[in-house]
């Protein structure tokens, strides 16, 4: 009871250092160019400043460093910290001149690199339901790079409204922290104690950035958090198991959903994968009559929904588990043939079902007629 309630007062702290430390960040991201003027690809009116991701990595860096301190998870969590640094600088540069993709792949792959040689965090074998386990071998260090490169950028294109990263974020942190405190032996506490950290330094920062925001995450902060995000829920997947692997990728169904369906509508339009456009998954909520706040809570909605799927899973078997895999596919694809994250008229779910029912129908009325 004592060792709650001390953590509860850190939790307040570090939140209250976040609080604090905002609008000095706010005052250094216009002395540095950190800011992001009106165009047309841009919800703001006027010129912001970035980098607000500054405040929740130095804030997160404090906490992480008094609870890791003369503890035997000391030098793991400095490794990370260090690669986070990497991470934020690159975003930071980013949002004061902006980096090529290109550039900014290269600084999140150096953090990666650290995560998996430095702390030993990454992918080492997987056990495949009704098949069996398997030693990756030669393809650990690639799935590592592709699953942190992967959710980091997931996160990062997602940042596109007030509050939307920073409290997408915290619903999967949230929900990556309830998995490691009840499904994760021995490390499992300590790495909920540095997620809840992290989650508080979020929540200081965050009446600043929800609607109307004064200051954004930028790519300093949306870079940073997808990273993190990506590191703590690889720590559960040392000895990838099916679920273990499925749940964070639920748990970041938003991020990923809109990634990935951002991928094939550019394929179809033959545009670059890297190319920008404004038919990410808030721009289709407001081109559809939403509010700025109703978009952001909608989003939030789906998170949520995507994590409580995710805690189902870890009780589940694994038929059951499949079943709600295919029963969540089927009802997002109706969900974005509906709100046209595509296209409009790319709806092969829903033209399916079209053709289904009218086939019934025109049978029944056939049936109908013999008699």
């Amino acid at each position: 009871m004592g060792f709650t309630f001390q953590f509860i007062i850190r939790l307040f702290l570090t939140m209250l250092l976040s609080l604090v430390l905002t609008p000095i960040i706010k005052i250094f991201a216009f002395k540095i160019g950190a800011t992001d003027a009106p165009s047309e690809r841009r919800i703001n009116q006027t010129t912001m400043p970035t980098a607000g991701g500054l405040v929740i990595f130095i804030s997160f860096t404090v906490v992480a460093i008094f609870e890791s301190w003369a503890t035997p998870d000391f030098e793991r969590t400095m490794w990370i910290l260090i690669s986070a640094a990497i991470v934020v600088l690159t975003g930071l540069i980013d949002d004061i001149k902006e980096l090529t993709p290109k550039q900014k792949t290269l600084g999140i792959t150096i953090g990666a690199l650290i995560i998996y040689y430095l702390a030993d965090i990454g992918f080492h074998t997987i056990n495949i339901p009704f098949i069996g386990t398997f030693q990756l071998g030669w393809l650990s260090l690639p799935m590592t790079l592709i699953w942190i490169l992967a959710i980091t950028n997931a996160v990062n294109l997602i940042d596109g409204l007030d509050g939307l990263a920073a409290g997408v974020s915290m619903i999967a942190l949230a929900t990556i922290g309830l998995v490691s405190y009840f499904f994760l032996p021995g490390y499992g506490v300590f790495l909920a104690i540095l997620i809840f950290s992290l989650i508080a330094a979020i929540v200081g920062f965050f009446p600043y950035n929800f609607h109307p925001a004064t200051i954004y995450l930028g790519d300093t902060g949306a870079l940073f958090l997808g990273f993190m995000i990506a590191v703590f829920s690889l720590q559960g997947l040392k000895n990838a198991t099916f679920i273990s692997v499925l749940t964070p990728m639920f748990i970041l169904g938003v991020p990923i959903t809109d990634t990935v369906y951002a991928m094939i509508r550019r394929m179809f339009n033959k545009q670059p994968i890297s190319s920008p456009d404004k038919m990410h998954l808030h721009h289709r909520l407001l081109s559809l009559g939403f509010t700025h706040r109703g978009a952001v809570l909608t989003i939030y909605a789906m998170a949520l929904a995507f994590s409580f799927i995710a805690l189902l899973m870890n009780h589940a078997s694994t038929s059951a588990t499949i079943l709600l895999i295919i029963a969540t596919v089927i009802g997002l694809e109706l969900f974005i043939e509906l709100i046209g994250l595509v296209g409009e008229n790319r709806q092969p779910l829903m033209q399916t079902l079209k053709f289904i029912g009218n086939r019934r129908y025109r049978q029944e009325i056939l049936n109908k007629r013999k008699k």
